[in-house]
């Protein structure tokens, strides 16, 4: 297995243990702000520290929490140690980990794992699978869901104008709060839709991974769908009545 990859899954494994082996309250403690301008947690930095120790001999190490965790090289790793934080303190099994490897500017691999149910993607200049935290030796297709009835529209309730007008198309949706999670999610989605601040720890790795999908992004919003008549239908509705 590619080294990095490797050493990324487990780094998982090792945040995976810590969330269900530990009494320690603390993972649920609120500390500083950090870099990336929302509170940290205790899970938030624990985490940090795992995947630091364990990837910064491959490159630079930027993270959400901390910024800039070694000086800035032409080999790059884009980390938010824990997507979906209040999910993770709410017991709503919607957070995980979005780990990149970024190479003279270009993202070459990526990693997103959703820490409560197991589900690994991964994506490399060779390979693009799903697998399982368990058992990640076991590589799976990622196959589109063509029968998808929802789709996944982050942030939905900063926009409830347009929230309204995408049922009215009936593009249902669900606003799960885990922006890298539902990027890695999209071939099996409607649609991932996502209006607000661009931050690469949140978008970097997902889009890697989901980069095969029809897909727009600028500095107002991300669209992303296997489907293109619903790609086109939503962002004519993004651009022509929302913005």
């Amino acid at each position: 297995m590619n080294p990095f990859i490797k050493a990324v899954i487990e780094s998982c494994i090792e945040v995976r243990d810590l969330i269900t082996g530990s009494k320690d309250m603390s993972l649920f403690d609120s500390f500083d702000k950090g870099h990336g301008g929302d509170i940290s947690s205790g899970i938030d930095l624990q985490a940090e520290t795992i995947f630091f120790t364990n990837l910064h001999s491959f490159g630079s190490v930027f993270s959400e929490e901390s910024g800039w965790m070694s000086p800035q090289g032409s080999h790059n790793i884009i980390l938010d140690p824990i997507d979906g934080s209040d999910n993770f303190a709410s017991s709503f099994p919607y957070y995980g980990v979005s780990v990149a490897l970024v190479v003279d500017g270009n993202t070459t691999e990526a990693v997103v794992c959703n820490l409560a149910n197991g589900d690994i993607f991964v994506r490399t200049a060779n390979e693009y699978y799903r697998t399982s935290i368990n058992r990640y030796e076991d590589k799976t297709s990622v196959v589109t869901n063509i029968k998808s009835k929802i789709g996944l529209f982050e942030k939905a309730p900063e926009h409830p104008l347009l929230g309204e007008r995408l049922m009215q198309n009936k593009l249902k949706y669900r606003s799960p709060g885990a922006l890298a999670l539902s990027l890695a999610y999209a071939p099996y989605v409607k649609y991932v839709l996502f209006l607000g601040t661009m931050r690469s720890f949140d978008i970097q790795a997902g889009l890697y991974l989901s980069q095969h999908l029809y897909g727009f992004q600028d500095e107002r919003y991300i669209l992303l769908s296997s489907n293109k008549d619903v790609f086109e239908r939503i962002r004519l509705i993004v651009e022509k009545e929302y913005f």
